[in-house]
């Protein structure tokens, strides 16, 4: 039965019932959060490539401090108020005493945002009294949740408040809306906020009604050292624990409903190491990254974007309607938007799933070619390179769109392990001190628990209760690291 349904899976993809013909009116729009200055910078690129007569744009750009938003600011002055709403929020580094004084009261905030919070009577900050508060970046990602977790419940609630405009923004759009956070996930800014604000994002504001996809791009050789080691392994497992069904039931059933996967669409994986290995340029590097998300987001004022939520959630429902959400995805929820030059020194040859940060074991079902133009004579060439590159079940399937010059391909179904990543952040976690490794996290640490440690309170799962505690998980630890320690070996105090 299951090589059955399989087979028309794949036969139901090559005839296209993802996608939306010319004569189908489905006005769809999508918006973006940017988080740090990665997702900060698509926000610019995407109004920048915002076509005419697409429905309104609206984002919501976040980062802690000003140095890398005065761009974004001075292009969103530029756009008429009825093409785009782009709020832009600079988070200050609050005074130690402020910051503590709500990761003191967090319990209580997180039961008036969801009553059914259970309490932790063991509670108590998870940034010790003597932690470091850079004035500025880069920021460890245990501080950028502990800065957001201050700017979105303390004082005047300035986050809480923009990001409930931003969805009253999406919600007054007359389309369906998809919304895309967009982040680092190498940077402890992007990758340290981005869990807690999709979480706030879909579980609270839009109560799981709009779809919410993440965007996460990956790290480069390039990229400078504090974006590189050991917290890559938290951050990559904190993403992990939301888009693996089983997983997140474990997170689920430890902490709540407030941690159920608030990427409702799925997750999207960007490389950016195989440009960096052609133009040993950052700068280079981020503009075509950026280029490349900003085309899938505006392409066709949106549908595009539509199309691929509803390729990488088939359900063999009608190509009218959308079913994102519904496909387990098990282990392999990561998709990748992969692309090249058509002609030109990013190439597709053998080489280019390494380039991409993929090991030898994944294979795809199925890969999407999206190219300028279909009908070009080369387009059957470098459909040949696509396969005899990633050795897809099927033929690749072919269709319009993509940046002059660009081919874009969409890799189904990848899991963590399958990253070249994983295991290189694997090994510099297990290098690091406990102190450090509490830094690397962010997801779950209000309550209480360090993920990628040894369970204190059940044999064999993943989960460390901080400072004594009763927090617990129902994930494996096996599932979370390479090599899983026999014993717990954190102790993290105040003290320290």
């Amino acid at each position: 039965m299951e090589e059955r349904l399989q087979r028309r899976k794949l036969d139901a993809l090559k005839r296209g019932v993802h996608r939306v013909t010319g004569g189908e009116s489905l006005p769809v729009a999508a918006h973006v959060v940017g988080v740090g200055k990665a997702g900060v910078d698509v926000i610019a690129e995407t109004l920048r490539q915002m076509q005419p007569g697409a429905p309104k744009f609206t984002a919501l750009a976040i980062d802690i401090g000003d140095q890398d938003l005065g761009e974004l600011r001075t292009l969103a002055a530029t756009i008429p108020a009825e093409r785009a709403e782009v709020s832009i929020l600079s988070l200050e580094v609050p005074r130690r005493k402020d910051l503590l004084g709500v990761l003191a009261q967090y319990r209580d905030f997180l039961r008036l945002e969801y009553p059914r919070y259970s309490w932790n009577p063991t509670y108590q900050p998870w940034l010790p009294e003597a932690a470091e508060l850079p004035a500025r970046g880069p920021f460890r990602r245990a501080v950028a949740k502990a800065i957001y977790g201050a700017a979105y419940y303390g004082g005047a609630r300035r986050l809480e408040r923009a990001v409930r405009a931003f969805a009253a923004g999406v919600d007054a759009s007359q389309a369906q809306a998809m919304v895309a956070v967009v982040f680092g996930i190498a940077g402890g800014t992007g990758s340290g906020i981005a869990v807690d604000l999709a979480r706030h994002l879909s579980n609270v504001v839009f109560g799981r009604r709009v779809l919410v996809a993440g965007i996460g791009i990956a790290p480069s050789d390039g990229d400078p050292a504090e974006q590189t080691g050991g917290h890559l392994l938290p951050a990559l497992n904190e993403l992990d624990c939301f888009g693996d069904e089983d997983k997140n039931r474990g997170i689920v059933m430890g902490c709540g409903e407030l941690f159920r996967n608030p990427f409702t669409a799925g997750f999207l994986m960007v490389p950016q190491n195989h440009v960096w290995l052609q133009t040993r340029d950052l700068a280079a590097t981020h503009r075509r990254v950026d280029r490349e998300i900003a085309s899938l987001l505006t392409r066709r004022g949106g549908v595009d974007l539509w199309e691929l939520l509803r390729l990488l959630n088939w359900v063999a429902a009608p190509s009218t309607q959308h079913s994102a959400a519904r496909t387990p995805w098990g282990a392999k929820w990561i998709h990748m938007l992969g692309f090249a030059d058509t002609d030109g020194p990013v190439a597709i040859g053998t080489d280019l799933p390494a380039s991409l940060g993929l090991l030898a074991d994944y294979v795809p079902e199925f890969v999407e070619m999206r190219v300028p133009d279909p009908v070009d004579a080369d387009v059957a060439v470098l459909a040949d390179a696509v396969q005899r590159a990633f050795l897809p079940d099927v033929p690749p399937q072919i269709v319009a769109g993509a940046p002059a010059g660009s081919v874009q391909f969409i890799l189904p179904r990848i899991s963590k392990t399958s990253l070249a990543v994983y295991a290189a952040a694997s090994a510099g976690y297990d290098h690091e001190a406990p102190e450090v490794r509490l830094l690397d996290h962010a997801l779950l640490l209000e309550q209480g628990v360090l993920l990628c440690e040894p369970s204190t309170r059940l044999t064999g799962m993943a989960g460390a209760s901080l400072w004594d505690g009763t927090g617990w998980i129902a994930v494996p630890l096996a599932d979370l690291r390479i090599d899983p320690p026999a014993t717990n070996i954190v102790e993290i105090r105040h003290a320290t």
